[in-house]
């Protein structure tokens, strides 16, 4: 009997397009850069239209192409940013206003279903530690540890055996268990650390604001060398509190600037906006133990 015909192209693309949610979000797992991601789960669309025969599997297969093709592109990103400007930091993914004011006014103009999964499956602290893996260490234990793919599908993507493979997403842990020596938090005890971050920085209440702050917090800036931010992290409460304090006083509310809650990969956290409503920078806060320990603070135009 002769063989049943493929999908035509249009139902391909639509089986394909169903699955960009996922897609988008292993790439961004991997290289910490939505528009990267987009770019490599849109390139490896224009190589699945070219396979000749029909893909049993669409998505396995297209998981396994497109966490090569990340692979391949955060190899290029790391040589790269060995002479970025300051700080390299990942680009955020911003959800809905979680403020008085409505939703959407500081979303990133993306398909939601796209915010949801990258929100769900990689919060911004994790991505931030991922930074300090080996690019195989990072595919590796994104694939297995996040995504549940197989040590035989991961090997398929890096390149090595499985076993070999095993030992990298083993390695991955340990580091980063090393580095995330504090509990997880909870969102609601999250939120009133950030609560009452907010209400300190707003009424400019330097006494406050490092109260809420952890005596060790750190703060890290990325301007990508196109916007004035801090060129080493800032450590310590004061100063970091001193820091944020003259970063708010920029802000022109008389212009129509203004400072609004946002989710940060799914975590609540700070866009600050111009009078077009246009995001000219995000704050993510990572808190333990009742007070703020990490501030990430992105202004590179590029990764809002």
């Amino acid at each position: 009997m002769p063989a049943e015909p493929g999908p035509t192209q249009v139902e391909l693309a639509a089986r394909y397009d169903a699955l960009r949610p996922r897609l988008v979000g292993v790439a961004y797992a991997i290289l910490g850069t939505r528009a990267e991601a987009e770019d490599v789960v849109a390139d490896t669309w224009l190589r699945l239209a070219d396979v000749a025969e029909p893909v049993d599997d669409l998505e396995a297969w297209s998981v396994v192409a497109v966490s090569r093709r990340a692979l391949d592109v955060l190899r290029s990103a790391r040589v790269r940013r060995e002479t970025y400007v300051g700080p390299w930091l990942p680009e955020p993914v911003l959800g809905d206003l979680v403020a008085p004011g409505g939703p959407g006014g500081a979303g990133d103009g993306g398909d939601p279903a796209d915010r949801v999964t990258l929100a769900e499956e990689v919060h911004y602290a994790l991505l931030v530690l991922l930074e300090r893996l080996s690019p195989a260490e990072r595919t590796a234990w994104v694939l297995h540890d996040v995504f549940g793919l197989s040590f035989d599908e991961v090997a398929r993507v890096v390149g090595r055996t499985p076993a070999a493979v095993r030992q990298l997403a083993s390695r991955a842990r340990r580091h980063l268990a090393a580095e995330r020596t504090r509990t997880p938090v909870a969102p609601a005890e999250h939120d009133a650390v950030v609560a009452a971050f907010a209400g300190a920085s707003l009424q400019g209440d330097l006494a406050g604001l490092v109260a809420v702050l952890d005596p060790d917090v750190v703060l890290t800036g990325d301007g990508g060398g196109v916007v004035s931010s801090a060129r080493r992290p800032v450590v310590g409460a004061d100063r970091v509190a001193r820091f944020l304090l003259g970063v708010l006083a920029k802000i022109d509310a008389a212009a129509g600037e203004r400072l609004e809650l946002v989710r940060v990969n799914g975590a609540t956290g700070f866009a600050i906006l111009d009078a077009a409503a246009r995001v000219t920078g995000v704050v993510a806060l990572t808190t333990a133990g009742g007070r703020v320990v990490r501030v990430d603070l992105v202004r590179n135009p590029a990764k809002l």
